[in-house]
């Protein structure tokens, strides 16, 4: 049961810097984080004993028995209690919050609850302090570095507009403790902030570039007069500098999940190096020349520039009669998420890129690429291998391309143990497939993999025009509001349909 006070206010203050030192006034506000489940804490006694007085005593929501308005999230490992105090250190108020399942045995997909936010009486008509807010504005920056996609409340009604104010949408009318409420919830931009970074401006950028027809938007291109697929991809140069011989690694992989998402088998690379000297250049080609062994594809030529900032791009090319498009997706397809769990973060990149392929035999690797390739089994009807928009993001390019939207069931997504929901939902993962075909079509026979059918393509004049998020509860919340490259659909007819 969640409550929150109808007595918050506004904005929280600011400490005033004179001199280069900050001088705390007795108005000013300070919000610390203490484990809800440490009874002992001193901000988890005060929250405790001041929910008990306005929740208990003053507004009689809860019967004054021992546990008073303790509940199931008071004994959860992972919920955070936050605390305002003044410049005299009083507490002014405070607020929980938690995944809305409390069982910690059970998992964490991201879907969080705020409640018990309270002010103390002393502080809800105190001059220039505005407790309330300031705690809900901390609660949900707090979510959102806890990487909580779906943060939601139980706001009661007198405060509906002062959630409004902050941002919060008005789900519907509840009732909690006989009282009046608003379920409400925040919008969480995670998604779509990495849409906007790294993809949002290719339309415009590529415009007169890109080609036509049925492979707009897909992972290689196709050589017109061939059976030749090519991709290219470089390297972010930070990268290069930080870890040359991960770049390298990198450079071959990204290169062939590429090709392997076109169903092409990859026949050679060749590689464009840039480095302030031969020693680093020498790391940079030894990471490539380990990764083109282990995935069987010969580096068959390339350019070396010394005395250079850092820098690697490489370009594949592979083989196959009839690519798979990412356009080939229709309403009603199943979206399907093939990816290799094994692995960890990579060192220096947690939550951001999930290194499963350096410690993985060849094998197993060439039968990752060789998932829908040319001697594949089956053959999808729309693939594109997860990128750097992460596995939501590059869902929204296979539905833009296929001119659809998509819903994808959070709970269904396969991932790894040692991930979140949010973190594997937006990282670069060592390979992960994504691909749309009919209802009960099979999943791609990857080797080592995981696979499972974790959402729908979408008719987006009726439903998502991008991508929604699916919940346990039936709920469906947006995750990209709509296009994300600004390439738009493929040119498709039913003729050239795969």
């Amino acid at each position: 049961m969640s409550i929150l006070d109808d007595h918050a206010f506004g904005l929280g203050a600011a400490d005033e810097i004179l001199g280069g030192r900050a001088r705390r006034r007795p108005h000013d506000v300070t919000i610390t984080e203490a484990p809800a489940i440490d009874a002992r804490h001193p901000d988890v006694v005060a929250h405790r004993a001041l929910r008990r007085a306005v929740f208990v005593d003053e507004q009689g929501l809860f019967p004054g028995g021992a546990a008073g308005d303790l509940d199931g999230h008071d004994h959860d490992p992972r919920a955070i209690v936050l605390v305002a105090r003044d410049g005299a250190g009083e507490v002014l108020g405070g607020v929980r919050l938690a995944p809305v399942d409390p069982d910690a045995s059970r998992p964490d997909l991201g879907w969080w609850t705020g409640s018990r936010l309270v002010v103390a009486p002393t502080a809800r008509r105190r001059a220039g302090v505005r407790v309330g807010a300031a705690l809900v504005r901390a609660a949900c920056a707090r979510a959102e570095a806890a990487g909580v996609l779906r943060f939601e409340a139980e706001v009661q009604a007198a405060n509906e507009t002062l959630f409004a104010r902050l941002g919060w949408q008005r789900l519907r009318d509840t009732t909690v403790a006989g009282r009046p409420h608003v379920r409400m919830r925040r919008p969480m931009g995670r998604f779509a902030d990495l849409v906007a970074a790294t993809k949002a401006p290719l339309g415009e950028l590529v415009a007169g570039l890109a080609g036509s027809g049925l492979h707009v938007g897909d992972d290689g291109a196709p050589v017109p007069g061939s059976d030749l697929v090519a991709a290219c991809d470089a390297i972010l140069p930070a990268m290069v500098e930080r870890d040359p011989e991960w770049a390298g690694w990198c450079g071959v992989l990204v290169n062939v999940n590429d090709l392997a998402a076109m169903g092409a088998a990859p026949t050679a690379l060749l590689d464009a190096v840039g480095a302030r000297d031969a020693s680093f250049a020498h790391r940079v080609l030894t990471g490539l020349r380990a990764a083109a062994d282990a995935y069987g594809v010969p580096v068959i030529g390339g350019h070396t520039q010394l005395e250079v900032p850092a820098s690697l791009a490489v370009t594949a090319l592979g083989r196959t009669a009839s690519p798979v498009p990412a356009a080939g997706g229709r309403t009603g397809m199943e979206v399907r998420l093939t990816a290799d769990l094994a692995g960890t973060w990579r060192p220096g990149y947690t939550g951001r890129q999930w290194d499963s392929t350096s410690t993985r035999a060849p094998a197993d690797l060439r039968a990752m690429v060789a998932a829908i390739g040319p001697d594949a089994r089956h053959r999808p009807a729309a693939a594109k291998d997860v990128s750097m928009a992460g596995v939501v993001g590059t869902l929204g390019m296979l539905a833009e391309a296929s001119g659809t939207g998509a819903v994808l069931d959070v709970a269904a997504v396969p991932r790894p143990v040692g991930a979140t929901v949010a973190d594997w939902l937006t990282c670069f993962p060592g390979f992960a497939l994504l691909t749309a075909d009919a209802p009960g079509a099979p999943a791609p026979s990857a080797g080592p993999v995981t696979s499972a059918v974790c959402g729908v393509l979408t008719d987006p004049a009726t439903g998502p025009a991008g991508v929604a998020l699916r919940w346990p509860d039936g709920e469906v919340t947006e995750a990209v509001a709509g296009a994300v490259t600004g390439l738009g659909s493929a040119r498709i007819s039913e003729g050239n349909h795969p």
